[in-house]
This record gives structure tokens, sequence and C-alpha cells, in this order.
């Protein structure tokens, strides 16, 4: 590295080298600056009439309560419904329902059974005798049949 500096080491023709350093610095800081002596301001409303014609719309109501007094289960309970520009609101309350209904208590199971026994005792039994007479060999009996009753 050459030096311009005759005396600078490491120089070709002297010991010192000299390497010029530089620093910046800054300061910072406020002023007051006179920029005037504040604001006032006048300010001043006028009025005047305007006559404005405007159509304006609004919604009037007719209310009419319809008696329904119909029971419904549970599972069918309604809702409100749009039917044209009417809005029907079902209203709506919970009742005791009383009913008369028939429980099983028990049951009573017959089965037939058939079975057979021996008896023993008198009875009494009829029989007939017949008798055939023919006229070409001449009178002869025949043997008796027996008939129960």
């Amino acid at each position: 590295m050459a030096s311009d500096c005759p005396d600078a080491p490491g120089a070709p023709d002297g010991d010192t080298l000299s390497v010029a350093l530089h620093r910046e610095e800054v300061r910072v800081g406020t002023r007051v600056v006179d920029t005037g002596r504040g604001l006032r301001l006048h300010k001043t409303v006028s009025e005047h009439p305007h006559h404005v014609d405007e159509t304006l719309l609004y919604d009037e109501l007719d209310v009419r309560h319809v008696i329904v007094d119909r029971i419904v289960p549970l599972s069918q309970a309604p809702s409100a419904r749009q039917e044209g520009d009417t809005l029907i609101v079902p209203v709506v309350e919970e009742v005791l329902v009383t009913e008369r209904r028939l429980r099983i208590k028990e049951e009573v199971h017959i089965t037939r059974i058939q079975r057979s026994r021996t008896q023993s005792g008198t009875v009494m039994l009829r029989a007939e005798d017949v008798v055939v007479e023919r006229f070409d060999e001449g009178p002869h009996k025949e043997a008796s049949s027996t008939t129960r009753r």
C-alpha cells in the first residue's frame, strides 16, 4: 500500500504509515419558531326555509285472532307460515289430556287336553227278535238281531 506521506512507516522511504480517520457527528435539538399568535374563527349561521314534498311509506298492521281449538301431537307442533301478505303465527299451549285406556293385568290360558279312561257299570241294552212267516215253505224263525240304544 502506497502513501503520500513521506514519513509513513512501511513506506518505501520511511518507517511509519499514517491513515487519516474521519468521524461524523450529529446534534439533534429543537428550536422555537414564531408562526403567529393563535387562531380565531368567526362563524355565522344563517337559516332559510325550504319546502319539501316527499312520499313516505309505512306499514299498518291488521291483527285478527282466529280461534282454532285443535289438539295436535307434539311431533306436529306448528310453526309460523306466510300465506300471501298474511303472516300466520300459531299460539300454542300445553294441556293435560286425561283418557281411559285398557291395561292388560293378566291372561288366563286355557288348554284342552283329551284323555280317556275306562268306566265300569251296568248298562241296559234292548234286543228285538223277529219272526218271519212264509207261506210257501211254512213258518220258520230267523236269527234275532240285537240293537243297542
